[in-house]
């Protein structure tokens, strides 16, 4: 049974003549929400591509399910297959079929097994073109601004009311520019540039902007090295990273889409928050170190690093430029002994180019792996994995502990991944050893299972004003694999996953078995950062825990949180010199937080209209009461 889904905000029809100059976030906005906008209004935006994937896509059908609702339009609405294409563990291959099943009933597109990454096929199959919309279950689908459209990564919610309805309620963001200076050196790729912003920006520098990139060597770069930037955007908590569509990326958008395209630049005198220089003269090769993406240095730092495996892929470099590239350094040589090198193409044209091309030759002489193109390591997928105590060089844009296994894993270039391939460490393509270092490997460690407690249930009440029994998480940047293993994301029943918060954080293991239904989180800046999962909102829901207060929250877990009913409050309460078990009353209504026991008052940020409004009616799915 169908019914209507129903949350509003206030819309009106768009002025044919903007009232003040406007970024390229706020003109796409405006064109897919139907009036004016300015940063911080909320309204609904039309979304011309809503996806899921395999990771996810199975609690978006269960959601749709449960919720009776249908599809807005199956035209525009598709599943994709990327992160486990050949779905080598029974949960990725009951989730797929359970997609297939529903898209069978309604008529849903499906790019399958063989497709390749969804956001790429985005691109490359003109399903989005500059100035379109789209979300996915994907959080990076902000990809799609490397060809000036817009791409937000949703939770299972979101994307089921998108499915839905067709739209989405939307904040609009703040705008930052930046601009990049200079020209990188020889060896430089996109891929270094990129790390070189991320360890300019940290991981919260760009935290809830949409970013425009400008400059020389901006302007120079075609559709491949604007996807590997852009999909660096969520690891510097950008909303996304925007490029105005130059001549050949309009050329390409236009001969993939056979669609006559507008693309949207934002006005000259446009208003930012911040504009950011960043001098990238002479930009040497660098490498993001295990466990931090931001956690940026020259190759020569670690050059020297004895590696176990290399894995070149993903949806940051998995393009065809990327793979002429490491072709050429490939030729004639061999991977270094006791070295794995495992590649996976981003799209499966890019597969078949190479293969054609003769460049599979080249690799596969090398003694490379060759999988299904997809996404490979993320998200636990079937290829680009390491055991514990394996050191890895990998093209991926997350080294989350965990993210991609149990071992180490640095981030690089396609350059400077192949060329440690062959060395058997870690260096730059400048600079290959004669011979290949020989070393015997490590063991990997025995990890034995630990005892988990059993989840309370969730909240019955939901009251504006909540009091409780204080938890202080003092760390920046706790990114959802921290939050929430991607080992666990195959669980769909919330009672199950409160056992499993901070689960993979060090030093907190032994959260969930202590904490108390009612009890307050306080924690710092960039809290949820990382991927879609609503795992990691729902583990607290399990919990019973009544409220997160953080100085700052990742983009997509703010938006999960609000539409999962979870009260999370901005404040930065880490400077009140509070301890675990301090008592604290917040408000959600006015946003005050009362220190009991202190005498003392802080100011946070209030419930939006539209969060309160998904609050109170115990989230976005939920029935009217």
């Amino acid at each position: 049974m169908r019914r209507k889904l129903n949350y509003t905000t206030s819309v009106s029809l768009l002025s044919k003549q903007p009232t003040v100059p406007k970024t390229i976030i706020e003109k796409i906005i405006e064109r897919h929400g139907g009036r004016e906008v300015a940063p911080g209004d909320i309204c609904d935006v039309e979304i011309d591509v809503r996806a899921a994937r395999d990771f996810g896509g199975a609690n978006v059908v269960k959601n749709l399910r449960d919720s009776g609702l249908g599809i807005a339009d199956v035209s525009k609405t598709v599943f994709t297959f990327d992160c486990n294409p050949g779905g080598s563990d029974q949960s990725y291959a009951s989730n797929q079929h359970i997609c297939r099943l529903f898209a069978r009933e309604t008529g849903i597109p499906v790019y399958d097994i063989d497709s390749g990454i969804g956001t790429h096929l985005a691109i490359d199959r003109g399903l989005v073109v500059p100035g379109s919309t789209f979300v996915s279950t994907d959080s990076h689908a902000n990809i799609l601004g490397a060809i000036g459209a817009f791409g937000q990564g949703m939770g299972d919610q979101d994307i089921a009311a998108a499915f839905a309805l067709g739209r989405v309620w939307y904040k609009v963001p703040p705008s930052a520019k930046v601009m990049l200076k200079g020209a990188p050196g020889p060896w430089a790729t996109p891929k270094d540039v990129g790390l070189a912003c991320l360890r300019f920006f940290g991981a919260n520098g760009l935290l809830g902007y949409s970013a425009e990139f400008y400059g020389d060597y901006v302007d120079a770069l075609g559709v491949d090295g604007r996807i590997t930037i852009a999909s660096l955007a969520t690891e510097m908590g950008a909303i996304i990273a925007l490029f105005p569509p130059n001549k050949a990326v309009m050329d390409y958008c236009r001969k993939v889409s056979k669609k006559t395209i507008e693309p949207v630049y934002a006005d000259s005198d446009a208003h930012y928050e911040e504009i950011f220089e960043i001098d990238i003269s002479g930009l040497e090769p660098l490498v993001s170190r295990p466990g931090h993406p931001e956690d940026v240095v020259p190759v020569s730092q670690v050059a020297g690093r004895k590696i176990d495996s290399a894995f070149f892929g993903s949806c940051t470099n998995g393009r065809l430029s990327d793979f002429e590239a490491v072709a050429d350094i490939l030729k004639g040589r061999k991977i270094a002994p006791a070295v794995v090198y495992k590649i996976v193409p981003a799209t499966d044209d890019v597969w078949r180019q190479i293969l054609h091309s003769g460049l599979l030759e080249v690799f596969k002489d090398a003694g490379a792996l060759v999988g299904n193109a997809g996404c490979a390591g993320c998200a636990a997928g079937q290829i680009g994995q390491n055991g514990p105590g394996e050191v890895t060089i990998s093209t991926g844009n997350r080294n989350f502990a965990g993210k991609q296994g149990k071992g180490e894993v640095y981030l690089a270039s396609p350059q400077t991944v192949a060329a440690s391939a062959i060395a058997g460490v870690i260096c730059s393509a400048g600079n290959i050893p004669a011979e290949a270092a020989v070393f015997e490997r490590l063991k990997a460690a025995v990890h034995s299972a630990k005892g988990i407690a059993a989840a309370p249930s969730e909240m019955a009440t939901r009251p504006t004003v909540v009091e409780g029994r204080v938890g202080v998480v003092p760390i920046d940047n706790i990114d959802t694999d921290m939050i929430y293993h991607n080992r666990h994301l195959t669980i769909t029943d919330r009672a199950q996953m409160g056992q499993f918060a901070f689960g993979n954080m060090k030093g907190w293991e032994h959260f969930a078995k202590n904490a108390r239904p009612g009890d307050i989180i306080i924690t710092g800046k960039n809290f949820g950062a990382g991927s879609s999962r609503q795992q990691a909102v729902d583990c607290f829901l399990s919990l019973g825990i009544a409220v997160i207060i953080a100085h700052s929250f990742g983009a997509i877990y703010e938006r999960n949180a609000i539409n999962a009913a979870l009260p999370i409050l901005v404040a930065d309460l880490l400077g009140e010199g509070l301890k675990d078990g301090d008592r604290i009353r917040a408000d959600l209504g006015t946003g005050v937080i009362e220190l009991l026991g202190k005498n003392k008052t802080v100011q946070g940020t209030p419930f939006s209209d539209i969060q309160m409004q998904i609050y109170r009616r115990g989230g976005l799915l939920a029935k009217d009461r």
